[in-house]
């Protein structure tokens, strides 16, 4: 009896472990879709994220049902997502505004910056049901895959504004393809080109369309990374990715 029970402890700790595990990968995906905690940042600066996070939302959501929208290349979006396929979402910084409507409500997971200017836009995606994790190039990168790689893995869709968060503009960065490598999901590049906008006199010369225009919504043949690819294939993957956003943003 007592050897019995003994080789049930290892399944007993096992099935525990997977329990934990799971209720960790559920407050994961749960933490994506819900605003931060701001209790770090002044009062001031906490007026500042808010007002910024409603504005911009209200601006997306007064314009974007205005604008008539014309799609070339859908059959690249069934392309990567056939057979479950979760596409890595990936586009240039300036396009924000119309991407973010037209790819609405689909719970794609966008990675935005640790900082000021990361938080509130981390906030305005997020009312229009998608997630944000926290990272960039330039801050916390590594660990922010790392967590985009698990939301994968429980079925999240991602993406990345390629160029960001501080540029340079229209220069893709590694994190895209590295987070293709690690999960096996195809790149999908696209851009969202409007006839007429503002443009904001910021780094990345954001565009801010204007009421009632038409925009082309240009998607790209999906880009894959193998599993084995080495420093100099990846770098090939990222100019290959360069090439395509260029070519669908003219």
């Amino acid at each position: 009896m007592q050897a019995s029970a003994h080789k049930e402890q290892p399944r007993d700790g096992k099935r525990r472990r997977g329990a934990s595990a799971s209720r960790a990968d559920d407050e994961r995906v749960a933490r994506a879709y819900s605003f931060a905690d701001l209790s770090h940042y002044t009062f001031r600066q906490r007026l500042m994220i808010r007002a910024a996070d409603l504005a911009f939302y209200l601006v997306i959501r007064l314009v974007g049902p205005t604008v008539r929208f014309r799609v070339e290349g859908w059959e690249h979006w069934e392309e990567a997502s056939r057979g479950g396929g979760l596409p890595i979402y990936t586009f240039w910084h300036d396009r924000i505004f119309l991407a973010l409507h037209f790819w609405r409500r689909r719970r794609i997971v966008v990675m935005t910056s640790r900082s000021f200017d990361g938080e509130y836009i981390a906030r305005f995606i997020q009312r229009f049901g998608c997630g944000a994790v926290r990272g960039s190039s330039t801050r916390g990168g590594a660990g922010a895959l790392v967590e985009m790689a698990r939301l994968v893995r429980r079925g999240c869709p991602t993406a990345f504004t390629i160029d960001g968060p501080k540029g340079p503009r229209h220069e893709a960065k590694m994190g895209a393809v590295l987070l293709a490598k690690k999960t096996g999901q195809a790149v999908l590049p696209f851009s969202v080109n409007a006839e007429r906008f503002w443009e904001v006199a910021s780094w990345d010369r954001l565009q801010i369309p204007k009421p009632f225009t038409r925009a082309v919504v240009r998607i790209a043949p999906p880009v894959s990374v193998p599993a084995d690819a080495d420093e100099a294939a990846l770098v090939s993957k990222r100019d290959e990715l360069q090439r395509a956003l260029e070519e669908v943003s003219g």
